[in-house]
């Protein structure tokens, strides 16, 4: 798909899908509760049809109407109708993840698999927190991992259950924090008391504290000490007649930074600078490189001012956005490093490499890092056929570079539709 540029500043008003993080948390969580929870502007993608449809297998009621971006949960009160189900996730990692833990509280033997992407991805470390809680997980094949360290934990899984124990756990936490959100949601439906000790530093911490905050509506409070301890006794969610889902802060970065790139304004709807999700943060960043940003009304306003300052940030928090950033910064006035985004590596694609092989590409010098990238203010943009790696975000970040220059062709643009399935009818609009 080529895009074209714009040939005059921006003045747009969009709206994005509901959250993908929102959605994927308040789905097992409504299946555990002990009624009906109607979520309201869901996201219908890939990754979340995935996950409902997992449900569905395991012999869930749910309802879904895509029209009026609504899901009708019923909850079961922690239990699990099928005792034997083989479900396909494709490469919706936080289903994955999510559900390698959900799974535990059931009574039967479940096989959880995906794509060959999914086979690739580690869950390693929270199969052994399920291991120390009593749970009986392990993988179906055992591969090398790159380099040769040792082999790797990834789907498929077996999990062999008759109720999750509990107990005490240490969970790993820098490989991805939806490992330690997964223990957190199953918790309360454990046979006795779980305490989660984390035995490295966080990445994305934001996300845990939007499960925190999901499980806290749902009714049930988890007792931390910062980022390192975590203490859940058995309790139970309550449904919710109608919970609405924010627009997704990921999605919602590339449109906050258009404006940079092509300068005016743009207002996304139903979102909130106070939002629960961690990417609402990539607003901070914008700032810094002299973006305005303003609230009003459940919008938010971000208006591009040039030059665009350089910067070097830890997005550690927010990697999510690191791809969004990357797309802007060779129009920055001097050098953008982008730090702390080792886990990237072990997303959809590895994410720091495919980035610095497209960016150098279209002729920007970048330099990679273990954790990163420092990427060059560009003049002479070359054009080129974006490759995607059947990632989403390379489809959408890279596609903003299209906005301001010519030439740029995004392959496989259909791999949008994992998160953000109308995500260039909405780019069009800007014009």
């Amino acid at each position: 798909m080529l895009i074209t540029p714009l040939s005059s500043p921006l003045s747009a008003t969009v709206r994005v899908p509901g959250s993908k993080s929102l959605t994927n948390r308040a789905l097992p969580i409504a299946a555990l509760a002990d009624g009906k929870t109607r979520l309201t502007n869901a996201l219908f993608s890939d990754d979340s049809r995935y996950f409902a449809r997992a449900l569905q297998a395991l012999g869930f009621d749910l309802t879904l109407d895509e029209s009026a971006h609504e899901m009708l949960v019923t909850g079961l009160g922690g239990k699990i109708p099928a005792s034997k189900a083989e479900l396909f996730i494709g490469n919706a990692g936080t289903a994955a993840r999510f559900l390698s833990a959900f799974l535990t509280l059931g009574h039967g033997e479940y096989i959880l698999d995906g794509e060959p992407r999914m086979r690739e991805r580690p869950i390693g470390d929270l199969v052994d927190a399920l291991t120390q809680l009593g749970a009986r997980v392990s993988p179906l094949s055992h591969r090398e991992r790159a380099g040769g360290e040792g082999k790797l934990i990834a789907p498929p899984l077996l999990i062999s259950s008759s109720g999750l124990p509990g107990g005490k756990t240490t969970l790993a936490g820098d490989i991805s924090s939806q490992f330690l959100s997964a223990l957190l949601m199953v918790a309360p439906y454990a046979q006795n008391p779980i305490e989660i000790e984390l035995s490295t530093d966080l990445n994305s911490k934001p996300y845990v504290d939007m499960t925190l905050a999901i499980m806290q509506d749902f009714g049930v409070t988890v007792e931390r000490d910062g980022y390192q301890y975590f203490k859940i006794t058995p309790s139970f969610f309550f449904p919710i007649s109608s919970y609405a889902i924010e627009s997704d802060a990921s999605a919602a970065s590339y449109f906050f930074a258009a404006p940079a790139l092509c300068g005016g304004t743009v207002r996304v709807e139903n979102i909130s600078r106070r939002s629960v999700q961690g990417d609402i943060a990539f607003l901070d960043v914008l700032e810094k490189m002299g973006c305005t940003i303003q609230e009003t009304d459940n919008c938010l306003l971000v208006t591009g001012h040039s030059p665009l300052n350089g910067l070097d940030v830890d997005m550690r928090d927010i990697p999510d956005t690191a791809q969004t950033l990357a797309a802007i910064a060779p129009f920055a006035d001097s050098p953008i490093r982008i730090r702390g985004i080792a886990s990237a590596r072990v997303k959809e694609t590895d994410r720091v490499a495919a980035t610095c092989t497209e960016l150098a590409r279209l002729g920007v010098k970048v330099e990679e890092h273990p954790d990163g990238m420092t990427i060059y203010p560009c003049s002479e943009f070359r054009p080129a056929t974006i490759q995607t790696y059947n990632d989403h975000r390379m489809a959408m970040a890279f596609s903003l570079i299209g906005l301001r220059v010519p030439g740029v062709d995004i392959e496989n643009p259909g791999c949008v539709s994992k998160t953000f399935p109308n995500f260039f009818d909405v780019l069009e609009t800007l014009r």
